[in-house]
């Protein structure tokens, strides 16, 4: 019988801790409510820069539902090329790569900006065995993903708001068709993530979507290619 790489004692291990460890940061979320909730009642758009600050050294990971959504849905769709735009300490990308591991193998391309979190994302992929699944690029995700080749069978944006659009746009012409895109914090940053919202559930622009009501809103859309 098939079995589940999430269930294997290093990766569990894993991303039970760092589930842990995000829980014991929700006091610092605290420190940002000043700048995020404007944006969450349409009043202001978020400064990313100024929240990145702030949150270098914070976990604002997937809930464990978004990320069995992740295993999920990269199974579903047998995703062996996967992008994610904003990897943070890396437990998104846990649950990608063991979806990539047991389709038999692949890679989930991730970005992260901040040195100190790219460094530790490494090392807890290491921690659970999933390193050979994943390649995490330093840096401006619009540099590090230009180079991705296609066919891409899914995307994780997660990143600075304002940059899901423009990334989106870079990586569609190597979407294949029925790819996916899931785009966290649709309702949290309201103001900021509207035009990206407007964009993929315009049917001109090749996308069917839908925001699901899973966490603080889960874009979920469908390339028609």
């Amino acid at each position: 019988m098939a079995e589940s790489s999430l269930n294997d004692p290093r990766v569990a291990r894993t991303i039970d801790k760092l589930h842990r460890r995000a829980w014991g940061d929700v006091w610092r979320i605290a420190l940002v409510a000043p700048l995020v909730v404007p944006d969450f009642f349409g009043l202001r758009k978020v400064d990313d820069e100024r929240l990145s600050r702030r949150m270098r050294s914070t976990f604002l990971p997937v809930s464990r539902a978004q990320g069995n959504m992740l295993y999920l849905v990269a199974r579903g769709v047998e995703a062996r090329h996967i992008v994610e735009f904003g990897t943070s300490f890396g437990i998104s990308t846990l649950y990608m790569a063991a979806a990539v591991k047991d389709n038999g193998g692949g890679i989930v391309i991730g970005s992260e900006l901040e040195p100190s979190k790219h460094a530790k994302a490494m090392g807890h992929l290491e921690a659970a065995g999933l390193e050979n699944y994943a390649d995490i690029r330093l840096g401006d995700a619009l540099e590090t993903l230009a180079s991705v080749e296609a066919p891409v069978d899914m995307v994780l944006l997660d990143g600075w708001k304002d940059a899901y659009l423009p990334i989106l746009k870079l990586l569609k012409p190597k979407l294949r068709p029925r790819a996916i895109v899931l785009a966290d914090n649709i309702y949290t940053f309201k103001k900021a993530l509207r035009p990206y919202v407007e964009y993929v559930q315009n049917g001109a622009n090749g996308f069917v979507s839908s925001t699901l009501d899973i966490s603080d809103g889960f874009e979920l859309s469908v390339y028609l290619g």
